[in-house]
């Protein structure tokens, strides 16, 4: 029975060596591996819009075409979401995040990322694993995510001092709703402050939440396709197929998770201001 149990244990000891650090590792000075594909990524997204705009005309070529799409296809998006008043200010930022976290997504999965690198060595030009990998995906590195996620907050701020001001996001946050008067007026007061102490935590907590939900997702998806490796063995045949469905798998994760963490960023952004375009409305 016990040896039953130990081999058990034997097939997730065995996968748990081969798991991924979560660790960046450090290439020259500050700049890790996550941050040299972050360059990458930021390079070729550049690339493809300057080559996109760079002889722009009434008729557009193909890459022209595909920017103005995806463009146009973005800004109704937001706009929808955050209003014709907040879009404007609110796009390069939401665009951006979207482009940026796709691409580091889907660049991920590019064979040798992950996989080339140092390790203890076996034979010439070869390693039994990969400690240290040259490249590592940007997103799956926590510094990366949270990183992005200050700038989203660091943004959040200014859009909503300039729309509501410092007051009226205190008037929004701690304010008491619905025009009761006397001593049920009282009551509420205290009832809507102590929601707006809850709701101040709330915000601060997406600071972690955000991060660590495109974190977490990536993360894990790069574990998934390490694992299905391991079990393969030095099978290469067996090492495709077992990792076949989870790559495509990982590649709609890679668009998702980047429309979750635009969507939420806009939801923030929405929240925080419409009350102001309410107003508006009203007068």
């Amino acid at each position: 029975m016990l040896n039953l149990f130990q081999s058990q244990l034997t097939v997730p000891l065995l996968l748990a060596e081969h798991g991924v650090s979560p660790e960046a590792m450090p290439l020259a000075g500050f700049v890790t591996n996550s941050i040299f594909v972050g360059l990458i990524v930021l390079g070729i997204v550049y690339w493809f819009v300057s080559g996109a705009t760079k002889n722009m005309s009434l008729i557009p070529h193909g890459k022209q075409n595909f920017a103005e799409s995806v463009i146009e296809f973005l800004y109704n998006q937001v706009e929808s979401i955050v209003g014709k008043k907040v879009a404007p200010t609110a796009f390069p930022l939401l665009a951006t995040l979207f482009l940026f976290i796709l691409v580091s997504n889907w660049f991920g999965l590019l064979p040798g990322v992950g996989t080339i690198g140092w390790g203890e060595g076996t034979g010439a030009l070869q390693v039994s694993e990969v400690e240290k990998p040259l490249l590592r995906p940007v997103t799956a590195d926590l510094n990366a995510t949270l990183g992005m996620t200050l700038i989203v907050f660091a943004v959040w701020i200014y859009l909503t001092v300039r729309e509501t001001g410092v007051w009226g996001f205190l008037v929004h946050t701690f304010g008491p709703k619905g025009g009761l008067k006397g001593a049920m007026g009282v009551v509420m007061i205290f009832i809507f402050f102590a929601v707006g102490l809850i709701e101040v935590f709330s915000i601060l907590l997406r600071n972690l939440t955000l991060p660590m939900r495109l974190y977490g997702n990536i993360y894990a998806g790069e574990n998934v396709l390490h694992t299905m490796s391991a079990m393969a063995g030095n099978n290469i045949l067996l090492k495709i197929l077992f990792q076949l469905p989870f790559y495509f798998m990982e590649l709609l994760v890679g668009v998702l998770q980047a429309m979750v963490f635009t969507l939420l960023t806009s939801v923030y952004i929405k929240l925080s201001t419409e009350h102001d375009e309410h107003g508006e409305e009203h007068h």
